[in-house]
């Protein structure tokens, strides 16, 4: 005679561990203090670049008060190659400023805490007589466009660059130096003229290695 004997016991089965009330609190706190600190990094970022851009806009002033002391101290006028070259230099780095912190505050760039480091290496690296007009940033690509008035210091500028640690590991893939577009200036006989630009363009590319090395 068999007998069988049923040994299943639920009280024995696993439990499901369902997400409870006070975890989800915690989880949204967790993510509430994540997105204030990412906040509190970008408001910090885009406050430095905007008091670069008023120490940037003081020195504009000042020249150009200088520059104006000394038209009005000379008679006849003898405009100042050298000021002018100065105010010229000045006035495309503040306008690179307050571009790059226009950018920085409408959060164009996606993450402003990213890109600082960039930004700062090429403070570092300025050349006088060369100065930048724009640059974009996507991912480990990054591109580069300035004027100089002496087309010799690009390659001297470029070399300085793959110095910094941060730009380090990129190569340079193009290099294009170009005259500029003529200005127009003012004839002796009060009439509108133009003429060759006192500078030329160039604009450098940048990519990582990793990606310099892939072959179509």
């Amino acid at each position: 005679m068999n007998q069988q004997i049923n040994l299943f016991n639920p009280a024995f089965q696993p439990q499901k561990q369902l997400l409870t009330a006070p975890m989800m609190g915690v989880a949204t706190l967790v993510l509430v203090a994540g997105i204030a600190a990412l906040a509190v990094l970008a408001n910090a970022h885009t406050a430095r670049m905007r008091e670069e851009a008023n120490v940037g806009a003081s020195q504009l002033a000042r020249k150009q008060a200088r520059l104006a002391s000394v038209n009005a101290e000379f008679a006849p006028r003898v405009k100042s190659t050298e000021l002018e070259a100065q105010l010229v230099d000045a006035d495309a780095q503040l306008a690179a400023l307050r571009h790059v912190s226009g950018v920085l505050e409408r959060g164009e760039l996606g993450d402003s805490t990213g890109f600082a480091g960039y930004f700062k290496a090429f403070a570092r690296q300025s050349v006088p007589g060369l100065w930048l007009t724009s640059v974009s940033i996507a991912g480990k690509d990054i591109g580069l466009k300035g004027r100089t008035t002496d087309p010799a210091l690009v390659p001297a500028y470029l070399g300085r660059l793959t110095q910094e640690p941060l730009l380090q590991g990129k190569s340079f893939s193009s290099l294009q130096i170009g005259e500029a577009a003529p200005v127009q200036t003012q004839g002796a006989d009060g009439k509108p003229v133009k003429s060759a630009a006192p500078y030329v363009e160039f604009s450098l590319q940048a990519v990582s290695e990793a990606k310099a090395e892939v072959r179509p």
